[in-house]
């Protein structure tokens, strides 16, 4: 006899987990150390990325 495999229902809330904050404006913002400087401004970038969604946002100094 065969081994039965019971599939696992993706709930509403497991398929839209850390997405539905971000998209009301709610982003987990995090510092990326590896892009400090701008080098066609001449400035000093601080670059931020969510840890959510991974959408990123820079701000100039």
């Amino acid at each position: 006899m065969a081994d039965i495999i019971q599939f696992k229902k993706k709930k509403p809330f497991d398929k839209n987990k850390g997405h539905t904050l971000c998209k009301r404006g709610f982003h987990k913002w995090e510092i990326v150390k590896d892009q400090q400087f701008d080098t066609k401004q001449g400035k000093l970038v601080t670059v931020y990325q969510c840890k959510r969604c991974g959408a990123t946002k820079n701000e100039a100094h």
